[in-house]
């Protein structure tokens, strides 16, 4: 089939979407990728080579269907895309359509054959919805790797667009939200959690961030699956899996990637990480929780730029308990309301939370932590608070 897939297809494709549950379990039958029938039949060794070298149009091949080819047969290799532990994306010209695209490829030295039918097989079927990388019916192997087709975006991914120390500026950072939290909604509802949202697995198509398109499922897998830890944690990661230790079990939630989504959000409107891992040894991590925990008043100094809606939507996304975190559809609640906060109201913000301030914030939390109400009347307060110095 062509590379390009009509507007038709893409409905068609999205009205056969099978279920999660049909995606993954096909990815356990060893019939998955079945041999086609001359390979099926031959009798022997030699008749079974003899099929495999017949090289034969990638363009032909179906996700039920793996050839044995050469790749610098079909395509001309442009350059690099990426690179990875888990091999490359390379830009790639079809020399039989002309058709630019992009070939992931990786090599069978570190990937298992069923772990690339899974990426393949999701990344196909997803690939319908509009912010979702297409990824074409396109796979084979060669000798040392398997490969499959996937879209190119000569724009690149979403990490060269944000300045570092600066951010991006909060019109163009909603329009990229909304899609990517359009795209991952529709996993959701397809019982599917992608578990490695951030800006290098979303590609900017055009320049005014109008489209873009959430890439890379590797490591996608059905929401309430028990999967392993078998790599670090990078600031995306939520603390439940920052706290597990290596090959320790972890539950694949949907509240994985609203985590993702909360912090990707943070760090394109300023440029900067909130924390290197969101673990209660990172000050950073934990000057938030505090807030969060509402333990502390203090709005933790690099988060003072944000309105206060945004502040309530970090709050509910960003939630130390998974199952307490809002849903995907939660962020079209804040797409209307001011994200940034003007200058003179972060000075005045800021003004605000000053060392008389912080004291009196830090004393009403203390005596309400021992049961002492600072909103009654005046002169109750003050008998209540004297008892209480009188029982130390």
């Amino acid at each position: 089939m062509n590379v390009i897939i009509s507007d038709f297809q893409r409905r068609e494709r999205m009205a056969l979407l099978p279920s999660a549950d049909n995606v993954l379990e096909s990815n356990a039958n060893s019939n998955f990728l079945r041999p086609n029938s001359a390979l099926f039949n031959s009798e022997s060794d030699e008749d079974l080579q003899s099929v495999r070298s017949k090289s034969q149009s990638p363009r032909c091949s179906t996700s039920e269907n793996l050839q044995m080819l050469s790749l610098r047969d079909h395509y001309e290799i442009v350059r690099d895309l990426g690179r990875g532990t888990y091999g490359k994306v390379v830009q790639a010209t079809c020399k039989e359509t002309g058709a630019r695209i992009a070939l992931k490829i990786l090599p069978k030295s570190s990937t298992k054959l069923r772990d690339f039918q899974r990426e393949f097989n999701i990344s196909y079927y997803l690939s319908p919805h509009g912010n979702i990388v297409d990824s074409y019916n396109v796979a084979f192997e060669t000798r040392a790797s398997y490969v499959f087709a996937l879209e190119y975006a000569p724009m690149g991914d979403l990490f060269d667009s944000i300045p570092p120390q600066v951010g991006m500026v909060e019109q163009d950072t909603k329009t990229v939200i909304r899609q990517v939290a359009s795209a991952l909604e529709f996993m959701h509802s397809k019982k599917l959690v992608h578990r490695d949202i951030k800006p290098e697995n979303i590609l900017v198509l055009a320049q005014d961030f109008s489209k873009v398109k959430l890439m890379d499922f590797g490591m996608t897998r059905r929401d309430g699956a028990m999967v392993r830890k078998t790599n670090g944690s990078i600031p995306y990661t939520p603390p439940e899996v920052c706290e597990a230790v290596r090959n320790e079990s972890i539950l694949v939630t949907s509240g994985a990637d609203v985590w993702a989504l909360g912090v990707l959000l943070f760090c394109m409107l300023t440029g900067n990480f909130p924390w290197e891992n969101a673990d209660i040894g990172d000050i950073y991590f934990k000057e938030f929780i505090l807030w969060q925990r509402r333990k502390s008043t203090k709005i933790p100094s690099q988060w003072r730029k944000f309105s206060p809606r945004l502040m309530k939507f970090f709050r509910k996304t960003l939630d130390i308990k998974p199952n307490r975190r809002s849903s995907m559809k939660e962020i079209t609640k804040y797409m209307t309301d001011p994200w940034l906060l003007h200058p003179t109201d972060i000075s005045e913000n800021e003004s605000d939370s000053g060392t008389e301030a912080e004291q009196v914030d830090h004393l009403s939390i203390m005596l309400r932590d021992h049961g002492i109400d600072t909103r009654v009347d005046k002169r109750l307060r003050d008998r209540r608070i004297s008892e209480w110095l009188l029982s130390l």
